[in-house]
């Protein structure tokens, strides 16, 4: 296929369904797609659960929900097939930018016959034959750096420093503590990546002022006296409100963990295996916590940390680092 003029975008898709981190690493380069093309068509499909995050959002024009809960078990892939067929009645894009990089969305985007695809180098499950444009990413890349190519390859500026829209978000139902209270997102469902209980006892116990437990969780233990339980008790909208309106966030490696880091630097993200570079707070003001040390957000140095969960020791000292931090704010 030619090769796609960019001075002639007019009607953009973005395919990232999930996950929720993902969706949250890709806004900068929604962002840079409206800076770039103002008057195209800019619609966006995502997993029905993350399309909170999107409502509102000035840079896109349309959600397109992708029903990935249909497609499970032994007839999805048919279920797939006759929901992808009808697609076209939703949307005609010229252009299409495959952020997810998957068989599934190479399929996706083959449903629209004549547009022009870009995608990754990086792609996986054969989807780079699909592609009428690939852009080379170098390993160790961040994954928004990875995205902000992708979307310059449409002849876009990415804007410095990246944008990331979120919406206002709801307030709970849930008394809050009327002091200064931390968040601490202490679960995630990636292996080895949850803080055990007795490391979130101990923070609770050294930070001492209020604490609110958020996410999702499915153990049982002790919640500490000065902690708020909304452990599976907030919708995503409630989430952000209470990002936004904590003094400050401690979160382990997760969604969440970007979320945060799309609204403030008051952030420290507690990773145990995964690399913090590549994975970790998008925001330079932030704070890493990785094998016992602490790094600034982005650097390099803490990709070569141990690899541990913090114990009760070390998560008292996570609650000193940021009572430190608060101090000096």
């Amino acid at each position: 296929m030619t090769h796609f003029p960019e001075t002639s975008v007019r009607r953009l898709l973005i395919l990232k369904p999930s996950s929720l981190g993902d969706i949250v690493h890709t806004l900068p380069a929604a962002a840079a797609l409206r800076e770039g093309h103002p008057h195209a068509h800019i619609t966006w499909m995502a997993n029905p659960e993350w399309i909170p995050l999107l409502e509102g959002n000035p840079d896109i024009n349309d959600i397109i929900p992708f029903p990935r809960a249909d497609f499970r078990g032994p007839a999805g892939w048919l279920h797939f097939l006759r929901w992808r067929k009808n697609l076209r009645r939703r949307c005609s894009p010229d252009l299409i930018l495959d952020f997810q990089g998957l068989l599934r969305s190479s399929l996706i985007a083959r449903a629209f016959p004549g547009a022009h695809i870009h995608g990754l180098s990086d792609a996986r499950e054969g989807a780079r034959f699909f592609q009428t444009k690939t852009v080379v990413v170098k390993p160790g890349l961040h994954a928004v750096e990875r995205y902000l190519a992708l979307a310059a390859s449409t002849g876009c500026t990415p804007h410095a420093p990246p944008r990331f829209p979120l919406p206002e978000g709801h307030k709970p139902d849930a008394p809050l503590p009327d002091a200064p209270w931390i968040l601490l997102h202490p679960f995630s469902r990636g292996t080895g990546k949850s803080l055990p209980p007795e490391a979130i006892t101990a923070f609770c116990r050294e930070i001492k002022i209020p604490v609110v437990l958020a996410g999702r969780n499915d153990a049982n233990f002790k919640i500490p006296p000065n902690a708020v339980n909304l452990l599976n008790k907030t919708t995503l909208p409630e989430l952000i409100w209470l990002l936004r309106r904590a003094a400050f966030t401690v979160s382990v490696d997760s969604g969440p963990m970007h979320l945060a880091a799309a609204i403030t630097d008051n952030l420290l993200g507690i990773h145990a295996w995964s690399n913090p570079r590549l994975v970790g707070p998008y925001r330079p003001g932030a704070g890493v916590w990785k094998g016992g040390e602490f790094f600034s957000a982005l650097d390099p140095a803490s990709s070569s940390a141990g690899n541990r969960l913090p114990g009760s020791a070390e998560a008292a000292d996570i609650a000193r680092w940021v009572l430190s931090r608060l101090a000096g704010s």
